[in-house]
């Protein structure tokens, strides 16, 4: 194969790989978690083909070089804001752990007291009959 047919393949593939990246952000950003988890199987599957293609052996032109930078410009960029909303969830799940905790512990305070009324009330009945 030819340096710039190896060059044009390695470039398709980060193409690709930005493309599996925008699906994912995608489903980030519609809080679609189930969708993210299938397009992240493949994304990996995607940078195993890249890390694959560009092993150091392909020598890139400078056009080539320029456009590999602002191929992995855009996937920083697009990683760094899966990466925010993947963090912003993180913390909205703790804060459900922690509201749901909270709730239990109260029904279960609730239920106490509940209960030791009932047993008052009950022992009141028999004594004042």
């Amino acid at each position: 194969m030819a340096s710039s047919d190896q060059q044009q393949d390695l470039l398709l593939a980060y193409e690709a790989l930005l493309g599996c990246s925008a699906q994912v952000l995608e489903a980030a950003r519609a809080a679609d978690w189930e969708a993210l988890i299938e397009r992240q199987s493949d994304y990996l599957a995607q940078v195993e083909t890249v890390q694959r293609l560009d092993d150091g052996q392909v020598p890139l032109d400078e056009q080539a070089l320029e456009r590999k930078a602002e191929l992995l410009a855009s996937l920083l960029e697009q990683d760094e804001e899966i990466r925010q909303r993947l963090i912003d969830r993180r913390h909205e799940l703790s804060r459900l752990i922690i509201d749901s905790r909270q709730q239990q512990a109260l029904s279960r305070t609730y239920s106490f007291y509940q209960e030791a009324s009932e047993v008052v009330e009950a022992a009141q009945r028999f004594t004042t009959s």
